[in-house]
């Protein structure tokens, strides 16, 4: 009996330690309503309007390194920055009003060729807190495998 209490303890710890690595994997133990999406294995909810406040409630409380899923429009376009790690940027505007700027990694996946101010745009992505919205950055897989991969989708096309 012992054994089986220790055990499960155990069990626990491990599954909250992940959690702290991976903040989307309670969510496979839940009766949500989360998708999984198949190309990336990663569990987000889908882009609703309880995905937008969950991504306002991010920014309102600041947090940095979170995982986050939602939907946009494009308000406007930026020059790819070409620096170093090369990044396609644009700014979205979501339903909750906030904006959001998109820094997504056009060495690691496709670029979005046909984007246009006014279209929408899906993610699921590592939100970085700032006061002018936020950004958003790992929206592709990751190659090395230790990060939540995240991705875009634009006109039913995925990019990640």
């Amino acid at each position: 009996m012992k054994k089986r209490g220790l055990f499960g303890l155990l069990l626990i710890l491990v599954v909250l330690g992940a959690e702290q690595y991976n903040p989307t994997l309670l969510s496979l133990f839940s009766n949500d309503t989360a998708t999984t999406t198949p190309s990336t294995g990663l569990t987000a909810k889908p882009a609703t309007k309880h995905a937008a406040t969950g991504t306002q409630a991010v920014y309102q409380k600041q947090h940095n390194k979170q995982q986050i899923a939602d939907r946009g429009q494009v308000v406007k376009l930026l020059a790819d920055d070409n620096k170093g790690i090369r990044h396609q940027r644009f700014i979205l505007r979501l339903a909750s009003g906030q904006t959001l700027l998109v820094a997504h990694n056009i060495d690691l996946a496709p670029y979005l060729r046909d984007l246009k101010v006014g279209d929408s745009v899906e993610f699921v992505g590592e939100y970085m807190w700032n006061d002018k919205g936020g950004i958003l950055h790992w929206t592709h897989h990751d190659p090395k495998g230790r990060h939540p991969s995240g991705w875009l989708k634009h006109n039913d096309r995925l990019y990640q």
